[in-house]
């Protein structure tokens, strides 16, 4: 049984916070809802979750925290003990959440050492319909995590929070490189990418439409941001994408028009990742190569550890 409904936020620990903090809440068009001595939380304006971003001051940058949504606290106590009996590693037990929105909740490792967190019954923001033309995210549309063995990771998403495969990139040379992920009818919730370390590949924002995802692309191509790959649309998933780095080298993406796929009837794909129109259906964006795929390798995250096989 599927427990998690959505993604809630990604949590990112940075040393230049008040670049980071400029970057988020100016030129990419989130609003900044809460700020605490080196903490603040980002919001999307069309989203109901509290934030969607959360920035920490920190001495090293690292991916903090990935947080999903239960539809309620009843399934939030299933999936932790369905966890332990997993033999999961927990880091807290279910219980009051105390960031924005509140909420019942806990922590875990997943099998990369990365921290995640299940919560239901967290406040809803007050939020609003974007309008034409206004070229600010909408929400959080989904995380991709670099893994040293994607096949293994997917394998224990798959087994302990009921994520299912949606479509595999794969290439010739290479072999498997990508396996997108799901929790709901949408495509992709989540990614997994090979990489050559466990680390934070790109968080990704959906726009209102084309013209807004294009005026935003724009607007952050203007402020001197660096651009990695974009605009163009991918096969996989169909929708639209351009690829930023932050201030600190985490990529970060807009995007809209993700798939939606009827889960009964789907079949996933495997996408030869070496052609041309598989990585870029409209071949407006600079062509996929090693040294673009490089840049979204980022640092090693020394905040994730090697978990003990499961």
């Amino acid at each position: 049984m599927r427990l998690l409904t959505h993604l809630r936020h990604v949590d990112l620990a940075v040393p230049d916070y008040d670049k980071q903090l400029d970057f988020y809440a100016g030129v990419w068009g989130l609003t900044k809802v809460e700020e605490d001595s080196g903490i603040s939380f980002l919001a999307a304006e069309g989203s109901p979750e509290r934030y969607v971003i959360r920035l920490r001051k920190a001495a090293e940058k690292r991916l903090d925290l990935v947080s999903y949504g239960a539809a309620s606290a009843a399934d939030v106590d299933t999936l932790a003990e369905q966890l332990l009996a997993g033999g999961v590693q927990l880091l807290s037990q279910p219980g009051k959440v105390d960031t924005p929105g509140g909420g019942y909740g806990f922590r875990f490792f997943d099998v990369d050492g990365r921290t995640i967190e299940v919560s239901a019954d967290v406040e809803v923001r007050q939020h609003r319909r974007i309008e034409e033309k206004e070229s600010i995210p909408v929400k959080l549309s989904h995380v991709v995590l670099n893994s040293p063995d994607l096949n293994r990771t997917r394998e224990w998403y798959e087994t302990h929070l009921g994520f299912r495969l949606s479509d595999t990139l794969s290439a010739p040379h290479m072999g498997e490189v990508m396996h997108f992920m799901r929790i709901s009818n949408q495509h992709h919730s989540m990614a997994i990418a090979q990489g050559p370390h466990t680390a934070l590949h790109h968080v990704s924002f959906e726009m209102r439409g084309i013209d807004e995802y294009m005026r935003g692309s724009g607007r952050v191509m203007r402020s001197g941001a660096r651009k990695i790959w974009g605009p163009g649309r991918h096969m996989a998933g169909d929708n639209t994408f351009t690829y930023f780095l932050d201030p600190h080298g985490n990529t970060v993406e807009y995007t809209t028009e993700l798939e939606n796929l009827d889960e009964d009837t789907w079949h996933p794909h495997v996408y030869d990742f070496s052609q041309p129109e598989v990585t870029d259906q409209w071949g407006t964006a600079n062509p996929m190569n090693e040294l673009v795929a490089k840049e979204s390798f980022n640092d090693v995250d020394r905040g994730c550890f090697v978990a003990p096989p499961v």
